[in-house]
């Protein structure tokens, strides 16, 4: 295809006066861009628009030089970094050096130079430049190797060309920054960098240049073949044998569509720029044709294809920086092959096949490699070589290979091994092992879920459960989580639970319910591993349940008896209870991480706990309401007395409380409430204080003082104006006219609150806040975080009837916002309504809370009038579209 032509001939006619012509440099680049922009939307090569962008800079560059500077002057005008190798997009950086004889040669050239740089920002661009010598150059690159690369990079763009020799060749890798040094200096420059994005490729909001597998690998090969091989392009690569031409070609278009996201990115926003914010990945995916379908988003496949581009490129990475690391460090001196096995061996520390041809003769030997490595930990990896050959073999695992006894024995017996399991796992990933072996897993290898909460990819999700499931079978982590290390390390057969966490979200993406999806598949998979018809189904029960215990966590009354019964009634064995728990919390910490806080891990041991003991009494034999309460509040009672509290007080203040209040609060909350509360006089009420709650995780701000209905309101303002996030609330009106309300509370970090300065703030700014009559006298200044505005979350309303409580309950799904529970609060105010108890989950950009409400004469609500205030109330404060 003929190269992008532009039209400098007006230009040029101008130049011929002796007015520099900022008008026609202005029009030129104008309808150069909109020419360029033009052959983007019409499909053209984006290699070709890279180049043609730093062409037409070229040219104006050029041209602006030659009005200001005689050919005779000393000074070279030099292109480097990405504008140095001839690529510029849209919004890029336009990096000159302009390189001068001497010092002096730059006091002569001072006026031509600010008038020169002057007329090019005069003109629209935007260039970074610097001023050197060749002295200089030596000795800035000698002490910053980006520096270095720079100039390693720099083109010619007008001036003596003798000068710009002696620059490179003082530059060179015969003078500083030998191939060695550079290498090592690059590839500790990549550590850090990739270190920086958790060494993963599936960021939710990935960086395209810096990140793993982005384009800064792809520059990082480049330096290196330049450097060591004085090569000027990747194609080089294949001549000196690293890459094959199939590899290079894959290079080449993971280069050349992350060049066009780049481009159509710049495009986009008008600026700089490099990170795909969820604000652009809905518009990128319509620009490269995208559309939403029956099970994915548009965006969710467009981001899709982007994290499968970024894990091949960045397994070419790892893979060309071995093959560095022989050709440069070792000088391809390599110790001789130590024999592992028939097929195996090892050298230089790394595992490679003992003969190229031995996955095609033996194709069983591509998952015996990875038992190989696991069962000699003293390896550092796969040979480079030979991960090629695996790649070059994966389409030999067909049907037949999954139905061989040996492949399958093979599978399990990985699954089984003492170490090595997750990050064997992780390898047979990005080798595309795992993907070929078990198909279904394919579907969801790079796959994003577009929301705040799925923070990985659905594969890279899957072996983070893995191995958070690991972590608790080693001792040396029984500190972390005790009660789950002791049920992982007792389960009687752990690879059931990796089975199941393998296959919990394999459906995904493919439409339908993916827990019932992946439990057929989970039950084929597991008989076709010859498995007992018990272990299949257990893990096939796994999956197809394995939301069941969260979802029963957060959205119900787990101090309820009867939400006890109805788990225990799906669960049925304590065996399934202990496999469920621990793939259910494995499950939470890998969904978000920085999500997951001790408040989540304490729901799930109370339930995992109460479910337990019930489980031991029998499904049959439940522990009644009246035989629970009776018991805490015996229990509690002795404690009390014990600390010198006469009875007649305790049960003149338990009197005046509703029985569901010992029901929903721990013995440990029964007695430190009532010492707070027979400890203040009522002349000092209203009681404002704080628990630290360890068993529940969080931080308690208590009050107790006269009933006013605004109450809920007020709190949750003040709460929310302190940086608090509630997450669980309970409501109770005393038969004297008092209030009794908790607020569990975390920081905003998710972490509790710390005892001290931190708590005196919460107590004076709760105690202060308290005195006000109005909550409209409160608005939480914080605004709306800038990940959540690209999420339509409409506020939706669901009410059920609880009448064995005699209370409604409301659940509602919407937008995280700040002051969120004060704006619900006041639509409770607003409508007369009485809140009891409040579940709060945030799950990503959107909150799922639960409130269990009555009338203000604590009926629940059945008038179709009252329901109807409230959605209204609640839809007027909670717009579509939040203020900030």
């Amino acid at each position: 295809m003929p190269k992008i032509e532009f039209d400098f001939q007006p230009l040029d006619q101008a130049l011929q006066a002796d007015t520099f012509p900022f008008a026609k440099f202005q029009t030129t680049l104008k309808q150069g861009t909109a020419l360029i922009q033009e052959k983007y939307h019409k499909g053209v090569a984006i290699d070709q628009l890279v180049c043609a962008r730093a062409r037409l800079i070229d040219e104006l560059l050029v041209r602006a030089w030659r009005h200001h500077f005689s050919d005779a002057s000393g000074v070279v005008l030099v292109a480097v970094g990405g504008y140095g190798r001839g690529e510029l997009h849209p919004a890029s950086d336009i990096d000159l050096m302009l390189l001068l004889e001497s010092e002096a040669e730059f006091e002569q050239q001072r006026e031509p130079l600010e008038a020169f740089l002057t007329a090019l920002w005069d003109i629209g661009l935007e260039v970074g430049q610097s001023v050197r010598t060749i002295t200089d150059c030596v000795r800035e690159a000698e002490q910053d190797i980006t520096v270095a690369t720079n100039i390693m990079e720099s083109r010619l763009l007008t001036g003596p060309l003798a000068l710009f020799e002696s620059m490179r060749e003082a530059t060179g890798p015969d003078r500083i920054w030998n191939s060695r040094e550079f290498f090592e200096a690059k590839w500790k420059e990549q550590q850090a960098r990739h270190a920086k994005y958790e060494d993963s490729v599936s960021n939710l909001e990935p960086n395209i240049k810096e990140g793993p597998g982005g384009l800064r690998d792809i520059q990082m090969i480049g330096w290196v073949v330049k450097r060591h091989f004085r090569a000027e392009t990747l194609q080089d690569l294949v001549l000196h044998e690293f890459l094959t031409q199939d590899e290079y070609n894959t290079l080449i278009e993971g280069q050349n569509f992350l060049w066009r996201v780049r481009f159509a990115l710049h495009t986009l926003t008008g600026r700089a720029g490099d990170r795909l914010l969820f604000e652009h990945q809905r518009a990128l995916a319509a620009e490269f044709g995208y559309d939403d379908d029956s099970a994915n988003l548009a965006v969710e496949q467009f981001m899709q294809l982007y994290y499968r581009t970024v894990m091949e490129l960045s397994r070419l990475n790892e893979m060309l920086l071995q093959l560095f690391q022989e050709a440069i460090l070792l000088k391809n001196r390599l110790d001789e092959p130590v024999q592992l096995n028939r097929r195996f061996q090892q050298r230089n520390g790394f595992l490679e096949a003992s003969s190229p041809e031995i996955f095609k003769h033996t194709p069983i030997a591509l998952l015996e490699l990875f038992l190989t490595l696991q069962q000699h930990a003293e390896l550092k990896g796969v040979r480079a070589r030979t991960i090629r050959l695996i790649r070059d073999h994966c389409h030999l695992i067909d049907d037949a290979f999954r139905q061989d006894i040996q492949a399958t024995s093979l599978f399990m017996e990985i699954l089984r091994q003492p170490e090595g399991i997750t990050e064997q796992l992780r390898r047979m990933n990005r080798y595309g092992v795992l993907a070929a072996y078990i198909p279904a897993f394919a579907n969801i290898v790079g796959r994003m879920q577009y929301d705040l909460f799925h923070v990985y990819t659905v594969d890279e999700h899957t072996l983070m459960v893995i191995r958070n499931l690991r972590r608790l079978a080693v001792p040396s982590h029984n500190h972390e989580y005790p009660l789950c290390s002791q049920l992982q390390q007792n389960l009687p057969k752990q690879e059931l639970i990796y089975l199941a966490a393998l296959f919990h979200d394999i459906a995904k993406g493919r439409g339908g319910n993916h827990s019932e999806l992946g439990q057929e598949d989970a039950l084929e998979f597991c008989r076709r591993h010859h498995l007992s018809e018990y272990d299949s189904r257990l893990v096939a029960w796994l999956v197809r349940r394995h939301l069941l215990m969260s979802m029963t966590a957060q959205r119900k009354d787990i101090s309820d008896p009867e939400v006890i019964q109805a788990f225990a009634e799906q669960v049925v064995e304590l065996n399934r209870l202990d496999y469920l728990y621990l793939l259910t919390v494995a499950d939470s910490q890998a969904t978000n991480p920085k999500r997951w806080n001790s408040w989540k891990e304490a729901l799930l041991r109370d339930l995992y706990t109460s479910t337990r003991q019930l489980l031991q009494r029998g499904l049959g034999n439940p522990l009644a309401q009246e035989e629970l309460i009776s018991e805490k509040q015996a229990e509690a009672r002795q404690g009390l007395i014990a600390q010198g509290y006469s009875q007649e007080r305790l049960e003149q203040l338990w009197q005046s409380y509703n029985p569901e209040y010992f029901l929903t609060h721990s013995v440990n909350a029964i007695c430190s409430q009532s010492r707070l509360i027979l400890d203040t006089p009522k002349r000092e009420l209203p009681l404002i204080a704080i628990r630290q709650t360890e068993h529940r995780g969080g931080t308690e701000v208590i009050y107790y003082g006269i009933e006013r209905d605004n109450l809920f309101a007020l709190s949750t303002t003040l709460l929310d104006q302190i940086g608090l996030s509630i997450v669980n609330a309970r409501i109770m009106s005393t038969s004297q006219g008092y209030s009794l309300n908790s607020f569990l509370v975390l920081e905003e970090d998710g972490s509790p609150v710390t005892p001290g300065e931190r708590t005196d703030e919460i107590l004076d700014s709760m105690r202060l806040g308290m005195s006000q009559t109005e909550a409209d006298c409160f608005r939480v200044q914080r605004r709306i975080p800038r990940q959540h505005k690209s999420f339509d979350t409409p506020t939706r309303i669901f009410f059920s009837q609880d009448l064995t409580h005699h209370r409604t309950t409301m659940r509602l799904v919407t937008l995280d916002r700040p002051g969120l529970l004060s704006e619900v609060g006041q639509a409770f105010l607003a409508c007369g309504i009485s809140l009891q108890h409040a579940k709060i989950s945030t799950i990503g950009a959107q909150v799922e809370d639960i409130f269990f409400i009555t009338d203000r004469d604590k009926q629940p609500l059945q008038e179709e009038q009252q329901l109807e205030c409230l959605r209204r109330s609640i839809a007027e404060r909670l717009p579509k579209t939040p203020e900030e």
